[in-house]
């Protein structure tokens, strides 16, 4: 797995190709600016750019503009940004770059702390799932709004869109929840239905894009 890191902060761009490399995780470039990512990115086609939101030139939002144009001109390169705080207007803007959002991924910057964590994103999202930092499920999960659609879930319904949202498969769920997967599918259904997204077949591409709408409509009503 061939990864392109972009991230300003000279030593730790430097540290975290380091520790990557010695994990086995190749890095096949850096960059510490906007310009310099759609530059490189082309030439080096990773098979996901690890990517810092604050960049220059103006250290506002160049990790998601990046995002934005790597998914555009490259859709098979999958994007993992790093951010210091749990923005969720940046997490729906990044799940909202194309229609069938794959390969997608918004971690807390900290993980970088934790190879296994950071590694096990970088994978998720390379194999095209969608990575939403726990952190950021569990705060908009605590603020609950009565009027809003998630009250129409059951406590048990919120769970499984909260592991949903963290890009967490069905079997994963279960496991964590001490039910079986059948179970899982029909509390996924459910929520599905109460945010009024169609359900597609769980082993189909479409199935996906339903989860990737419910991670959407959780963070859109969270807010």
């Amino acid at each position: 797995m061939r990864v392109f890191i972009g991230e300003d902060q000279g030593l730790l761009r430097d540290t975290l190709a380091q520790a990557l490399n010695a994990r086995g995780v190749e890095v096949a470039g850096t960059a510490g600016s906007l310009p310099d990512i759609l530059d490189r990115v082309a030439d080096v086609r990773p098979d996901v750019c690890l990517l810092d939101i604050r960049m220059p030139p103006t250290g506002t939002d160049e990790g998601l503009r990046a995002a934005e144009w790597i998914r555009a001109h490259h859709p098979g390169i999958g994007i993992l940004v790093l951010s210091q705080h749990a923005e969720t207007a940046y997490a729906v803007r990044l799940l909202e770059v194309e229609d069938e959002a794959r390969g997608l991924g918004y971690l807390l910057k900290e993980r970088v702390a934790d190879l296994t964590v950071l590694i096990d994103a970088i994978e998720r999202v390379a194999r095209g799932e969608v990575v939403v930092d726990p952190v950021l499920v569990s705060r908009l999960l605590a603020r609950r709004r009565a009027s809003d659609a998630l009250s129409r879930l059951t406590e048990r319904e919120r769970d499984v869109l909260a592991l949903i949202a963290e890009g967490r498969s069905n079997a994963y769920v279960a496991r964590h929840l001490h039910c079986s997967g059948k179970t899982v599918e029909k509390y996924a259904a459910s929520v599905y239905s109460k945010l009024g997204l169609a359900v597609e077949d769980p082993i189909t591409r479409a199935e996906m894009n339903t989860r990737v709408l419910a991670v959407l409509a959780y963070l859109r009503h969270s807010t």
